[in-house]
């Protein structure tokens, strides 16, 4: 029985992670636009209601019938409705042999799936209850809490019903009023407790204002800077697959594309990439303070030297030679040579990239030093 549960929640933990992966980049642009830094319980507590939501759609749904033709697999007089509120009292008592005036034999409740059936029900959405205090933050809000709680298990009671609108010709799983009630006071519970987990998070006005100590300061943390660095490559490799149509040698769209993504458009904008527009911070000189072209044409060569490097260490790794030519003995140590110098160089930015993190703002990235720039909020 208790797979039942484990499973849909093991299915909803692999869907988080592939949704993670794709959100995590926009996330963090989100955050720092909106706060200048990254909020690790501004992210905890949407990473957790995004997991929270996949998990409980998935109870609601999983397991899915193997057929379609889920008619064929139910008698003529099936019931798809329960419109009889507090059925499943009557079916907890009709399934247990208890005594009212015998309270040891009350335990015996427990052990009735009506009733952990029923329990499960109301804990579904209490954690619902729960993410609405946070958004709405006052309880007067309860009464908006109840109808989203109520809305929620509406959906998902038409969703089992009309056979996840149209999928399998006949439901699967039965409309339920108590579910209706079941789910929807678990909400309100959640939303009414919900201030005694909060108080383990920091407030959003405490989150506000640390955003707003960061920005008077002028503080810029490594994150920030290695996520403008990310969007940027991302762009460029984006843009490679959507060129990739053309009869071009990839080698040259590339090149255009570092070109501008890092040289032209800097220079344009004086001293913004795209992801750093996004970010909300430019390149100054290290100097002056101020744009420096010559110094935005030296970053953008660091970068580009960086790519050629790797570039040809690739193609020299793919020769491929015929095993009978007298030159294929060379050709092997030279693919397993350019294979290991690709990576120690991996190994070598990695140590840069985590040392540059770990300064905490005390460091800056190599091409960043190549053109004597210093990263700065706008």
């Amino acid at each position: 029985m208790i797979s039942t549960y484990t499973g849909p929640i093991f299915v909803a933990a692999l869907a988080f992670v592939m949704l993670a992966f794709v959100i995590w980049i926009p996330w963090l642009i989100y955050t720092y636009r909106k706060y200048g830094f990254l909020s690790i319980s501004k992210t905890i507590i949407v990473f957790s209601f995004i997991f929270y939501f996949l998990a409980a759609l998935f109870l609601v749904l999983l397991p899915l019938p193997e057929t379609t033709n889920t008619c064929a697999m139910q008698k003529p007089d099936t019931q798809f409705f329960n419109l009889r509120p507090f059925q499943f009292v009557q079916d907890i008592v009709y399934e247990t042999d208890i005594a009212l005036k015998s309270p040891s034999t009350w335990v015996a409740i427990i052990k009735q799936p009506p009733f952990y059936q029923a329990f499960f029900n109301f804990l579904l959405l209490m954690p619902f209850g729960v993410y609405l205090r946070y958004f709405f933050k006052e309880r007067k809000y309860w009464k908006r809490a109840f109808l989203l709680g109520l809305g929620l298990t509406l959906f998902y009671e038409i969703t089992q019903v009309t056979g996840i609108y149209g999928i399998y010709n006949c439901p699967y799983r039965i409309f339920d009023v108590d579910d209706l009630l079941l789910n929807s006071t678990g909400s309100l519970l959640g939303f009414f407790i919900a201030p005694v987990i909060w108080a383990l998070f920091p407030r959003h006005t405490d989150v506000v204002k640390h955003g707003q100590e960061m920005l008077a300061q002028n503080a810029i943390t490594p994150l920030q800077i290695l996520l403008a660095v990310i969007v940027d490559l991302a762009l460029i490799s984006i843009s490679n697959m959507a060129l990739s149509f053309i009869a071009i040698p990839q080698f040259f769209i590339q090149t255009a594309l570092y070109v501008i993504i890092f040289a032209i458009i800097p220079l344009l904008l004086r001293g913004e990439t795209l992801g750093m527009k996004l970010l909300k911070i430019r390149l100054v000189d290290e100097r002056k303070e101020g744009f420096s072209a010559i110094g935005i044409m030296r970053r953008f060569a660091a970068i580009y030297s960086t790519y050629l490097v790797f570039k040809g260490l690739s193609i020299v790794s793919h020769i491929e030679l015929n095993m009978d030519s007298p030159f294929y003995i060379y050709q092997v140590f030279i693919s397993l040579g350019s294979f290991v110098v690709s990576v120690i160089l991996v190994l070598i930015l990695g140590i840069h990239v985590l040392r540059f993190f770990l300064a905490r703002g005390k460091s800056r990235l190599y091409f960043d030093i190549v053109g004597k720039c210093v990263v700065k909020r706008k």
